[in-house]
């Protein structure tokens, strides 16, 4: 775990350290969602492409034999 530490300046404006930007791939112009969970804030970048982002997040977890299996079962409550 690395720690850097910014300033935030009188127009609330603050920097992304370099080496953040770095190792995240933070480019100009780039999306970043502040989540504020009431005890931590946490920056998220959003990538730019949100589907190819997801694309094979859900690989292996056999979710068409689900979908089939929980139709099945709502037929047979019928």
């Amino acid at each position: 775990m690395t720690t850097f530490t910014t300033t935030v300046t009188q127009r609330a404006q603050t920097v992304v350290p370099a080496g953040i930007r770095q190792r995240y791939n933070i480019q100009p112009g780039d999306i970043l969602t502040w989540i504020d969970d009431g005890q931590t804030i946490k920056i998220i970048p959003l990538p730019q492409d949100t589907i190819q982002a997801l694309r094979g997040c859900a690989k292996g977890e056999s979710l068409t034999q689900k979908l089939l299996a929980s139709r099945k079962q709502d037929r047979e409550r019928a």
